[in-house]
């Protein structure tokens, strides 16, 4: 199996969203810009935030057993994907891709 390196590139946060909808809460999010993560055999990586795990699972899992071209033709690296995180009030995009280690 492929060995999957999923990376945090960007959060987007709905100031707006959360003004109107959210009912004030202490502690979010742990993710930070950049930070990495390796996935072996198409498995969770230690630290990584649960709910961004649900939502990536299927594609890290497809691209770890070697499938990928999601979409026919989606990104420009077949063998990836940028999938965000289900939190509609602050969503953090994650890059995955296989890597040769």
């Amino acid at each position: 199996m492929n060995k999957v390196r999923i990376t945090a590139i960007r959060q987007t946060v709905y100031h707006d969203l959360m003004a109107e909808y959210e009912n004030p809460i202490e502690h979010t999010c742990d993710v930070k810009e950049g930070e990495q993560w390796i996935s072996v055999d198409g498995k969770c990586p230690e630290g990584m935030c649960p709910a961004a795990w649900f939502s990536m699972r299927e594609f890290v899992e497809s691209l770890a057993r070697g499938e990928g071209n999601f979409y026919d033709g989606w990104m420009k690296n077949p063998m990836s994907a940028m999938i965000s995180c289900n939190d509609g009030f602050r969503p953090f995009s994650f890059y995955i891709e296989v890597i040769d280690d």
